[in-house]
């Protein structure tokens, strides 16, 4: 390829704005493959996610899928995690991080981008002061393609270390259909009545999917008004 029409050159001169996105995902993944150049290999990347969405295979596959795939390998693989965690973390500082937490929505909105593209259930808290500000964000729980397994103690646990008066429970379905099931519903009621037990309250169970979420409390599974009187 000529200098001139190289990614790495075009964005020096250009900016990368001006390249497609097969191109910036060559810049990653600085090599190609035998008898393929890197701009064929990301290229053949992005068809499995299709014209529509073509990224979401690169955030929704794991780090041993990517390696396993034709041109790739472990070091390519981790390279595109990694370019694609700073693409969340930079929305997560544009869009997502509030101070405070005082409606299902702020939840979502805080968490989204953490979560809605993660291959395993993630179980995590928001642990908040008196007036609803965050003053921490914690996994509590990693499980499998369909559960979380989740104890009290791991939850509050961190709970009390961080003197939070009130938590939010949150976790993603990587189906992405964030509808409740039986036993997120015997965890949200377990989860509330150990809380009171040690006077830290929970305020909601949000459930995360593909650009929608659930809400427990809206469902009147948790009988709170901490989010009403914050307002």
């Amino acid at each position: 390829m000529p200098p001139d029409s190289r990614p790495r050159e075009r964005l020096i001169k250009q900016g990368a704005e001006s390249l497609a996105t097969a191109e910036l995902l060559a810049i990653v993944l600085r090599t190609g493959s035998r008898g393929r150049t890197a701009i064929q290999v990301a290229q053949q990347l992005l068809a499995v996610g299709g014209e529509d969405r073509p990224l979401r295979y690169l955030a929704t596959a794991d780090i041993n899928e990517l390696a396993a795939f034709p041109g790739m390998g472990p070091a390519k693989a981790t390279q595109i995690k990694a370019a694609l965690e700073l693409g969340k973390r930079l929305v997560q500082e544009e869009t997502g991080r509030t101070d405070f937490v005082r409606s299902p929505e702020d939840v979502y909105f805080l968490m989204k981008h953490r979560m809605r593209y993660l291959d395993r259930e993630h179980f995590c808290a928001i642990m908040l002061n008196t007036k609803n500000q965050v003053l921490a964000q914690e996994t509590v729980a990693v499980g499998s393609l369909s559960a979380a397994l989740v104890h009290p103690r791991e939850l509050f646990k961190g709970c009390i270390r961080k003197s939070a008066a009130a938590v939010i429970l949150v976790h993603n379905h990587p189906s992405g259909d964030p509808e409740p099931s039986p036993e997120d519903i015997k965890l949200t009621d377990r989860m509330s009545q150990a809380g009171a037990l040690i006077g830290i309250q929970v305020l909601d169970h949000v459930i995360i999917g593909d650009g929608r979420y659930v809400s427990l409390r809206e469902r009147g599974f948790i009988n709170s008004t901490a989010f009403d009187s914050s307002r």
